[in-house]
């Protein structure tokens, strides 16, 4: 009788503490988790955090509208546009050029042709070759005028003519005021300037001959060749 009475206390201490375990173990599921400044305090290990999410990518804008081609000739074009007409290596030339460029910059257009000249006092030129406009193409033009002045000597020269602010090309067909001042030998290479307005035309000339003076006239451009200088 009496082993039966405590093996039933027995029991029922077993089963006592077995709940009491069951219903203590869900308190730690109450307890806030340990913030990770003080994890080192408390020895455990802070949950990883996830990444903030990132916003989605706005559109990309419409690119720019590609530059407008320009409306000047760079000078690396002009020297390659000079060298077929005085041939490579014309130093002379380039060196025209690259002054031209120091004192107006890219020409909006160029024209290469031919020239005759002659004077004792009372002189003649004419002249022929084609327009090259940067926006307008190309096309013939012709060139007279008269040279009054102490001028002796006659010569042929092949002529590069830079143009600037020749905007419309029906504004090169009238006459431009020259005032030149030269003196060159054989293969030598001389540049004057001419201007009306804003059109400044700048001829580049190798020639034959020999000329020396200084003359006042001027050139009076055409699409037509003329007899007549004027």
């Amino acid at each position: 009788m009496t082993y039966r009475l405590v093996a039933s206390a027995s029991a029922v201490l077993l089963l006592a503490a077995s709940a009491g375990a069951q219903t203590a173990a869900p308190a730690d599921a109450d307890l806030a988790p340990v913030p990770p400044s003080e994890a080192a305090t408390y020895g455990t290990t802070p949950a990883p955090v996830a990444p903030a999410p990132v916003p989605p990518a706005a559109p990309a804008e419409a690119t720019a509208a590609a530059p407008q081609a320009s409306g000047t000739f760079e000078q690396a074009d002009v020297l390659v546009a000079a060298e077929d007409v005085f041939g490579k290596g014309a130093e002379g030339a380039a060196k025209l050029v690259e002054k031209v460029f120091t004192d107006l910059g890219q020409p909006n257009g160029y024209i290469v042709g031919r020239e005759v000249s002659g004077a004792l006092v009372l002189g003649v030129r004419y002249g022929n070759g084609t327009l090259h406009h940067k926006i307008e193409g190309n096309m013939p033009v012709h060139w007279t005028g008269p040279s009054i002045g102490v001028d002796v000597g006659g010569d042929g020269s092949k002529t590069f003519t830079l143009v600037y602010n020749l905007h419309d090309s029906e504004k090169l067909f009238r006459r431009y005021p020259a005032v030149e001042g030269k003196a060159y030998a054989i293969g030598g290479f001389t540049a004057s300037y001419h201007q009306r307005g804003d059109v400044v035309l700048v001829p580049i000339k190798v020639g034959v001959g020999w000329r020396l003076g200084a003359n006042v006239g001027w050139l009076s451009y055409s699409k037509k060749g003329r007899i007549l200088p004027l």
